[in-house]
């Protein structure tokens, strides 16, 4: 039982997770004091401020094997100078659950104070350096920093030392700043998001497939029975009936209202999901054991006492809260079928930018899906004579939604594969993989297969033929993604399989639809000079899917294709790349509050890259240049229309061949 709620936790607060952005910021602020006690022992205190929203983590772990940062103190060359006594003290805060980690953890805000006594072993001893590394977050963004303190111990004051940053760091760190002209030029684009509408009308979507599950279907005529005819007064029973389905949906809108209130959580996390292996793979386990409870191999159910409880308040409390409480009951005793339902639509619909607002209108819609039957059948009872009865088919919903949530299990596990380049799911491996969970699918629809929960197959019913006949021709529709071939793009799944060039064949080049494109800066800005071309910069991601879909759906147009193959040399940046950078490129960058980001991956370089001097993180980002590094054209973004693509890339063309015009005149006069 504990198990299920934990996966329900995980699913809303997971799909609420960010990814870090590196921006110049600095919420914390540190000072520091000494205080004498005696000859040879004093009291250090460290005190940190935070900018509203902050928050810093304690020094201990709950979990021992947790993945949560902690507040480092090092007190340096100690031994022979001094002594510690005890550990370093901090605040005393209840420890609360962090979906970012999926532990327990505790955390400050505003304010947190540290204090460590020390005895002098040295009496000679007059300074001490004290080293602290810590990570300060707020509802958006994660930010790591360190300061070493040196402390006078005889009370006169020295300000915190940032960490200083060798030569070869302080040069390799001048290498990723470009000089970018033109902002005069053009404005701002506007990134985008994904509409709050389109979130409440697939949070709607959900709510209906729901409908169609054995732990809702069966309530609606049961429900409605109860208040039309137990209400003693019709006009009564459908007030209740109206007012039970406001609660309903009430009840989901209210599950929503923690992620505005708690800053400790942080609304955006698809970008996260996307990159974070970790969190990957804790979906696909996550969507493994949701598929096999729609199989019916167990059941994922909050406690029956919850449910029981909510049920006997009902019937005692009576009245609008007695009805209250009947709404919270459904939404309980539906859980097994309801919450991997809300989970999938969650984490597979909400965009990084989206906050929890998006969050609230996608439960709105699934809240309102679940309670318009209840409303509409009370104001219109004979309704209830054309439901269909239940019995099988509602497992059998069951059933294919199951098959459905073993397919997108799938998606989070190729994402980690993706990041990491384990080589375990390339593409032609994900489309086979998906193409047996067809057959198993069909399999099942026409009676070949059963699960525990099946009935005996009397006949097939024309739902189950007609859904039989749309899987056999979706699984027809992924056969040439095996192949090597142009009809392997298969462009209405564009951005769920992994990229066409990450394939078990032998392609032209690692690089999307076979182009020509360099995953350096330095070399393609070389390529780009030699080849007297403008410059496509592809800020991109190994999990991005909206790259994905634009390379598939928008690059591989006929026009788009041959302008980026034949006009410009791409250099595609990957920003969530692991791959460690040989030793001696990895170094330490020295941001504008003090605190120091080390780069260590292709990934971490790039998205330093990309913060720097374009102040975004987002993927896609795309900047056309010139050799100069002028902008040609406006920044692009993920934009779908493939007309409005190729225009842009048209635009930023002629502007370069005009560059071209205006430095040769100049040049020759």
């Amino acid at each position: 039982m504990a198990i299920s709620k934990r996966f329900l936790f995980a699913i809303l607060s997971l799909v609420f997770t960010s990814s870090v952005f590196s921006q110049i910021l600095e919420p914390a602020k540190w000072e520091h004091s000494v205080e004498k006690i005696s000859d040879t022992d004093y009291n250090l205190t460290f005190k940190v401020d935070l900018d509203q929203g902050w928050a810093i983590y304690s020094q201990f772990k709950i979990d021992e094997e947790g993945f949560a940062p902690q507040t480092l103190f090092e007190f340096r060359e100690s031994e022979g100078n001094y002594k510690l006594i005890g550990k370093t003290s901090e605040p005393n805060v209840a420890s609360k659950y962090d979906p970012v980690f999926d532990e327990d953890v505790v955390k400050f805000y505003d304010q947190a104070i540290f204090e460590q006594q020390i005895s002098l072993i040295n009496p000679d001893l007059n300074t001490i350096d004290v080293y602290v590394e810590y990570q300060t977050c707020d509802h958006e963004k994660c930010i790591p920093g360190d300061h070493i303190f040196t402390i006078n111990l005889d009370g006169s004051k020295t300000e915190a030392k940032v960490v200083n940053i060798d030569e070869r760091s302080q040069k390799l760190s001048e290498e990723l700043k470009l000089n970018i002209t033109g902002w005069d030029k053009y404005e701002k684009q506007d990134i985008e998001e994904k509409s709050n509408f389109s979130i409440f009308i697939l949070g709607f979507l959900g709510g209906l497939i729901a409908l169609l599950t054995p732990c809702v279907f069966p309530m609606i005529p049961l429900t409605v029975s109860f208040f039309t005819k137990n209400s003693g007064d019709s006009k009564k029973g459908l007030f209740n009936s109206i007012l039970y389905g406001f609660f309903i949906f009430l009840i989901y809108v209210l599950l929503s209202i923690p992620f505005h209130l708690l800053d400790s959580l942080d609304p955006g996390i698809l970008n996260s999901i996307s990159t974070n292996v970790t969190l990957n793979i804790i979906f696909f386990i996550i969507f493994i054991a949701f598929a096999f409870s729609f199989f019916g191999y167990f059941e994922l159910t909050l406690p029956q006492s919850w449910s029981a409880a909510m049920d006997s308040r009902a019937n005692k409390i009576g009245g609008f809260i007695g009805v209250f409480f009947m709404a919270l009951t459904l939404a309980i005793v539906s859980f097994s079928c309801t919450g991997p339902i809300l989970g999938t639509l969650l984490g597979s619909s909400l965009t990084a930018d989206g906050g929890a607002m998006q969050l609230t209108m996608g439960m709105s819609g699934f809240g309102l899906a679940l309670a318009l039957p209840f409303t509409l059948f009370a104001m219109f009872p004979k309704w209830l004579n054309s439901l269909p009865k239940s019995g099988g088919w509602l497992n059998t919903v069951k059933v294919v939604l199951g098959f459905i949530e073993l397919a997108l299990a799938l998606k989070f596990l190729s994402n980690a594969d993706l990041v990491e380049h384990w080589g375990l799911l390339k593409r032609e491996v994900f489309i086979g993989l998906w193409i047996i969970i067809g057959i198993g699918l069909i399999l099942y629809l026409f009676g070949k297969i059963k699960f525990p929960h099946d009935g005996p197959l009397q006949k097939l019913g024309k739902g189950r033929i007609t859904t039989g006949i749309l899987v056999i021709a979706f699984v027809i529709y992924l056969i040439p993604g095996l192949t090597n071939t142009k009809s392997a793009n298969l462009k209405l799944l564009s951005g769920f399989p992994p990229p066409m060039f990450y394939s078990l064949y032998d392609k032209a080049s690692n690089c999307p639809l076979d182009l020509n494109c360099d995953k350096d800066w330095q070399q393609g800005l070389a390529k780009a000079k030699a080849e007297n071309k403008p410059i496509l910069l592809d800020f991109t991601g190994w999990a991005c899917v909206n790259c994905r879909k634009m390379e598939e759906q928008v690059w591989s147009t006929t026009e788009v294709y041959d302008i980026l193959s034949e006009q410009y040399v791409i250099i595609s940046l990957y920003v969530d790349d692991k791959k460690e950078l040989p030793e001696a490129e990895q170094f330490d960058y020295l941001r504008a509050n003090g605190t120091v980001k080390t780069i260590e991956t292709i990934g971490d370089k790039w998205a330093t890259f990309q913060t720097i001097n374009f102040q975004n993180n987002s993927q896609p980002y795309y900047v056309l240049l010139n050799h100069d590094l002028e902008l040609l054209n406006t920044t692009n973004a993920y934009e779908p229309n493939a007309e409005a693509y190729f225009e842009w890339l048209k635009t930023g063309l002629d502007n370069f061949k005009k560059s071209e015009s205006i430095s040769s005149f100049k040049f020759n006069n």
